[in-house]
């Protein structure tokens, strides 16, 4: 069942942010897909917000992977892929280590790593709406 959640302000993406929380907590992978300026770092501010993590958090975009914990010890892995020019370059990072342990990763700009990306994920789909608003959409 596909289903939608929109974000009709900054001041919604933390509600919003708890209520995709369940999904976090079942799959662990979550692949964010979406342009530009979309709101992909964003939302996931927020949804590492939601999950507790009180360190601030920022766009892997030049480290590749930032590393959260959260106040009850789960380790959030964030990349960010945009920079990457092929995909063996995940291979240093040893994206093994992250995508089949056992912490939560959050993934922006997937689609430049699609073949090393483990089958069991979430693919999460955000676009902007023509009133500004946002719509994050996935299945469950």
């Amino acid at each position: 069942m596909e289903k939608t959640l929109i974000i009709h302000s900054e001041g919604d993406i933390d509600a919003i942010a708890r209520e995709f929380l369940p999904v976090v907590k079942e799959k662990r992978i979550i692949a964010f897909h979406g342009n530009m300026g979309v709101g992909k770092t964003t939302f996931i501010k927020g949804l590492c917000r939601a999950l507790g993590v009180v360190d601030p958090v920022t766009s892997p975009s030049f480290a590749i992977v930032n590393k959260y914990v959260t106040s009850d010890n789960q380790t959030v892995y964030h990349f960010d892929f945009y920079r990457l020019k092929n995909v063996s370059e995940v291979f240093d990072i040893g994206y093994e280590d992250y995508f089949f342990g056992d912490d939560i990763c959050l993934i922006e700009w997937p689609e430049k790593i699609a073949e090393v990306l483990p089958d069991d994920r979430l693919d999460v789909w955000m676009t902007e709406n023509a009133d500004g608003s946002r719509s994050i959409k996935f299945s469950v």
